[in-house]
């Protein structure tokens, strides 16, 4: 993982939706109601599998994903890479997402309660959740990070940011920085900062790898998601999903490239994660899962490997009409 010298599995999972329902007011920002139980079930699946990385982040749940991962893998710590993030406030008892905070003196707090929500001592990569922050304001965060290494309590850390000039601010600035988390899909490509995370060693962390689902083959122009599902009622950010429904237009991509995708015998989903390991040695896709076939599914890219250069070809083909 980047210049960590931490190994990782070349896939992830995501651990956003596990959390469960949370909101900003009446703003859903998680996927629904979630089966704890099929939750654990599907992370120690995962890790069956050969899976190690795991990316949650404080507020997804409000805490709840993170004390999930405690319970999955509770005496096994040793066997997996935990990456959590920080950076936005919250109320665990409403489960309301309340502010933001990227001073130092939150960061110190922010770790703590994770820590604890983790059931560990360690965090292996601990990431600023704030996408836009200043970066003057980021980089005076730095100086408490490294001290947080030298404490043990961190292993490493990065930014889950799409913008180039943030990532490569930090990179630059920081010692122990060795991962860059952003948006990035067959459908949605990153070269600048794939570029940054190439000149500072930098391991790429792709975060909606699937297309917050699109990329499953499993959503219609007909399909409807429920109101307490962020995709449902989507905020601005989210051009994926409109009025509850799958954007036409994005749909129309995912008809596109499905053909040169599912080449080989792939998956739609694993020709998706297949791109993105044939676009750069770095990336390590985490798609989400709330289910043990969605892991089996996911997990089962792994055998396949990189698609081919034919298969790469033609994807850009079409997406270029």
């Amino acid at each position: 993982m980047g210049r960590s010298g931490i190994e990782v599995s070349a896939l992830g999972v995501g651990c956003w939706a596990i959390g469960g329902p949370f909101w900003q007011g009446t703003q859903p920002l998680g996927w629904g109601e979630v089966d704890d139980e099929e939750s654990v079930r599907a992370l120690r699946r995962a890790l069956e599998l050969g899976v190690t990385f795991f990316d949650t982040a404080d507020v997804y749940g409000t805490g709840h994903s993170e004390r999930m991962l405690a319970r999955a893998f509770a005496g096994r710590r040793d066997e997996v890479v935990i990456a959590t993030k920080w950076g936005n406030t919250f109320d665990e008892a409403t489960r309301q997402l309340t502010g933001s905070d990227g001073t130092p003196g939150y960061l110190r707090t922010a770790v703590e309660g994770s820590l604890r929500r983790l059931g560990t001592d360690y965090i292996d990569l601990y990431q600023l959740h704030l996408n836009d922050l200043d970066i003057p304001v980021a980089l005076d965060l730095v100086e408490t990070l490294e001290e947080l290494v030298a404490a043990g309590k961190i292993r490493s850390y990065g930014w889950s940011t799409d913008f180039a000039d943030r990532a490569s601010a930090i990179a630059a600035a920081g010692a122990h920085v060795t991962a860059i988390q952003h948006a990035m899909s067959v459908l949605e490509d990153s070269p600048d900062v794939l570029e940054v995370v190439e000149k500072y060693d930098l391991a790429s962390i792709n975060r909606g790898p699937l297309a917050m689902g699109l990329l499953t083959g499993k959503f219609t122009r007909s399909s409807t998601l429920g109101p307490d599902d962020v995709r449902g009622v989507a905020p601005d950010w989210l051009s994926f999903f409109q009025d509850g429904r799958p954007a036409p237009a994005w749909l129309d991509r995912v008809s596109a490239v499905r053909d040169a995708l599912t080449s080989d015998g792939r998956t739609l989903a694993q020709g998706a994660l297949a791109w993105l390991w044939a676009r750069s040695p770095r990336t390590v896709p985490i798609p989400g899962c709330r289910t043990v076939a969605q892991v089996e599914e996911n997990a089962g890219a792994l055998a396949k490997g990189p698609l081919s250069p034919d298969a790469v070809a033609a994807v850009t083909a079409w997406l270029e009409r």
